[in-house]
């Protein structure tokens, strides 16, 4: 019962928490990207890395910082902490 209900929703463009979260992370790497801006991210057990993403995918970010680049598995990341501002979404105010 509950998978025709899952089925009957994801057929009608209704996406999962699951599907949004990933997008509303894709948004954010995407835009520090483009952008190049720097990061600060912190990872659980405690190491502070710091650069700007260059690329990412489902489970990991590349970061580079002079000229070093950095493969950082995502489940490893506890926070990410631009060093400015970031504008997401067209008529967004930034802070």
């Amino acid at each position: 019962m509950h998978a025709r209900i899952f089925y009957a929703i994801r057929d009608k463009g209704v996406r999962t928490m699951a599907e949004r979260s990933q997008h509303l992370q894709d948004v954010f790497l995407n835009t520090v990207r483009k952008q190049k801006i720097s990061l600060t991210i912190f990872l659980v057990n405690g190491v502070k890395l710091t650069g700007i993403v260059t690329s990412f995918d489902n489970f990991c970010v590349l970061l580079r910082r002079d000229g070093h680049a950095q493969l950082v598995y995502k489940h490893a990341i506890s926070t990410i902490m631009p060093g400015q501002s970031v504008q997401m979404f067209e008529g967004e105010n930034p802070e």
